[in-house]
């Protein structure tokens, strides 16, 4: 079978999800240059999510890495050393380290201040003149998930927009190698001020709890079984940033985009027929935030249905987007559909590398989106809309979404 190039612009994910429900459960793609299996197929994807088989450390399972590693305009999603990246008990011990910033009571503690943030945003909105258009991903969908990672990690004010900047190159797969390269330095130039800030003023915050692990005398230690090493600690700084606003602005923006475009959907939800929750699990569904999540690595020979064999060192690239309406599990998955009895879906992943932040985000996405359409009742896109897609093969949303917030003239 023909290697299927992904598309590094995102430009006809549509198109993409077909050939990639087409080719079967697992497909051999190029994503800029690197081989990968591409895994659409749900069913399959949880398997091998799941299979101590698969692991994500390239470090140990992936002998293409050293070479990748110089080469690869998305070195820096395999080469970090964190949770995101760690296999077995590596992966234990880095998860529990953070886990603790993303207990249930911590994310109900976050809940008043999420809703102080949406109500800020939207009162700003609410000053633009009748019949200007605004964008609703930079002036929502962005600065509400920005805000509350802020909070969580204790960032200070004058780095935010900064930590965005690099961010957004991390997601941006159009970029040359030199670019994403030159980008990393930058990001990891931001995370040591920030960990120079908290060490010189610790406070209650995520950021100077890991630098803690880090200083801890178990943490002294590289490896150690409390702690962290310095490079984990950047890393997974790294990993916080990153992970904890970018899918959440993609889900903000897919689901106002959605419902705009879908009125008789939106007529359910403020008619109390379906409710906020399914609004936010049918955009996850039908919009992963991340359409392919580089990258996991076979640990062995894994035979595949179809007498495909993924070999020992080969990479798997989960694709998200794909799963999320692949028909073995929804014949009409293209259609966004509230009431929708299964709205299954692996937006936040599966197995032990399940997203810690998954009901964070979902509790920014519902009281964004159910605070929104009750301030702006006659929200409508504006007539010159151009609902194009961000330039990646990673993040799954939209550059603008220009919207007039009390509809036409």
């Amino acid at each position: 079978m023909d290697r299927l190039v992904l598309d590094p612009t995102g430009r006809d994910r549509d198109a993409e999800t077909a050939e990639l429900h087409a080719r079967g459960p697992a497909t051999p793609v190029d994503i800029l240059g690197v081989k990968a299996w591409a895994v659409a197929d749900p069913d399959l994807l949880e398997e091998l999510l799941k299979d101590p088989r698969v692991s994500k450390d390239g470090h140990r399972h992936w002998p293409d890495l050293p070479e990748v590693a110089t080469t690869w305009p998305l070195a820096l999603w395999v080469t970090v050393r964190s949770m995101f990246t760690a296999h077995g008990a590596n992966h234990r011990r880095l998860r529990r380290l953070v886990g603790t910033a993303f207990t249930a009571r911590r994310i109900n503690a976050l809940t008043g201040r999420v809703e102080e943030l949406t109500e800020a945003l939207l009162d700003d909105l609410a000053a633009t003149p009748p019949g200007t258009p605004v964008d609703l991903r930079e002036r929502l969908a962005y600065p509400l998930p920005i805000q509350v990672i802020a909070q969580l990690l204790g960032l200070p004010d004058e780095l935010i927009g900064r930590f965005r900047a690099h961010v957004d190159g991390a997601f941006d797969t159009t970029r040359t190698p030199e670019e994403s390269e030159a980008n990393g330095v930058a990001f990891y130039g931001m995370i040591n001020e920030l960990i120079a800030a908290k060490r010189s003023e610790p406070g209650d915050d995520l950021t100077s709890a890991l630098i803690a692990a880090c200083e801890s005398e178990a943490g002294a230690a590289e490896g150690g079984d409390a702690g962290l090493s310095e490079e984990e600690l950047m890393d997974t700084l790294l990993l916080v940033v990153s992970a904890g606003y970018e899918t959440t602005v993609n889900l903000i923006d897919n689901g106002i985009a959605n419902l705009l475009t879908h009125p008789e959907q939106l007529a359910l939800v403020r008619e109390g027929k379906v409710g906020w929750d399914d609004v936010v699990e049918e955009t996850l569904r039908r919009d992963a935030p991340v359409a392919h999540l580089p990258l996991r690595y076979a640990v062995e020979d894994i035979e595949l249905p179809g007498g495909v064999t993924v070999r020992r060192g080969e990479a798997i690239l989960a694709a998200y987007a794909a799963a999320g309406r692949h028909p073995s599990r929804h014949a009409d998955g293209a259609v966004f559909d509230l009431t929708r009895a299964d709205k299954d879906h692996l937006a936040f992943g599966h197995g032990v590398h399940f997203c810690l932040g998954a009901p964070l985000g979902r509790l920014e996405g519902r009281t964004a989106l159910s605070r929104l359409f009750d301030r702006f009742p006659d929200l409508a896109l504006a007539p010159d809309a151009d609902l194009r897609p961000v330039e990646s093969l990673i993040s799954n949303g939209h550059r603008t979404l220009p919207v007039l917030l009390h509809g036409a003239a």
